[in-house]
């Protein structure tokens, strides 16, 4: 846990809200496309097994869907722009977002002169609101807001994988975790996690670990085989860091799990949509794009 800063904050300034529901910035430099981390060798025996069922199931989703569609905002009607529940696409509406303010002379988490990429609002304003109809789940506030780290280690199913993943948070200096989650009408169940650590370079290393390129690093509860996210992986991405986002492999069970990891400088954030049936693309991707806007 880290300690709260005290400096006197100065308003932030106004974000002009879009239709879309999307926190409207300067536009970004262009930035080099990162290119994705190649899989580390299992560090367990355990994990061999599952590790080349992962990449066959990766395989087989390329082979069946062939290429993603991506969709972009230029030229969409306004029924059709991220933000904006339609009948067509089940894009949820979500509240007109803002960033939060900055202690006096802090720099935002991008800016060149921020080498450590550090966030310095406030992580629990950053994280994306419920949209409209859902249930807040309460459990996920913690104490004040912030959520010890058996909460979030409780996602995954693997009692030894939640073991070596309570001693990196050790390790990497993990500080706090801001968190929120809500159920929808259509019965999908969201979970937004932000875990804070020291500075963005131990976050760099932590990743390879979380987030390999063809599957999760660590199970989530309730999946068996996630494979890298065809639907996602051609979406145009607005923010200017990595993010890793899989979907579960059938055949999965009573339901589908989705999930993202966002390398947003000294935070990861962390992304879980499950749905009983098929965990729906569209609302996954819209999510996932809005937490990233708040984050950069």
């Amino acid at each position: 846990m880290t300690e709260q800063r005290t400096e006197t904050t100065e308003p932030a300034e106004t974000v002009a809200p879009t239709p879309t529901g999307q926190v409207v910035t300067e536009e970004p430099e262009p930035t080099t496309p990162v290119t994705p981390p190649v899989p580390p060798a299992p560090a367990k025996d355990r994990r061999v097994l599952r590790t080349v069922l992962r990449w066959t199931a990766a395989v087989a989703v390329f082979a069946a869907v062939g290429s993603a569609t991506a969709f972009g905002i230029t030229g969409m009607e306004r029924t059709d722009v991220l933000g904006l529940r339609t009948e067509s696409d089940g894009r949820w509406t979500y509240p007109t977002l803002s960033k939060p303010p900055l202690p006096s002379g802090s720099p935002q988490p991008f800016a060149p002169e921020n080498k450590a990429e550090a966030h310095y609002a406030d992580l629990r304003a950053l994280l994306l609101p419920a949209p409209e109809g859902a249930v807040d789940d309460r459990a996920l506030r913690g104490t004040d807001g912030w959520l010890a780290p058996k909460g979030f280690l409780a996602e995954f199913a693997d009692k030894d994988e939640r073991a070596e993943l309570r001693q990196k948070f050790v390790d990497y200096g993990l500080r706090h975790i801001a968190a929120r989650g809500w159920t929808t009408e259509d019965g999908t169940y969201t979970r937004i996690y932000l875990l804070h650590f020291d500075t963005g370079a131990v976050l760099d290393e932590l990743i390879d670990d979380v987030a390999p390129f063809s599957a999760p690093g660590y199970r989530v509860r309730g999946t068996e085989i996630s494979a890298m996210d065809p639907d996602f992986a051609e979406l145009p991405w607005p923010a200017g860091f990595p993010r890793y986002a899989y979907a579960e492999a059938k055949p999965y069970g009573a339901e589908q799990v989705r999930q993202a990891h966002l390398a947003a400088g000294d935070v990861l954030g962390v992304v879980i949509q499950s749905r009983k049936g098929t965990a729906k693309a569209v609302p996954f991707q819209q999510t996932v794009t809005l937490q990233s806007q708040l984050l950069g």
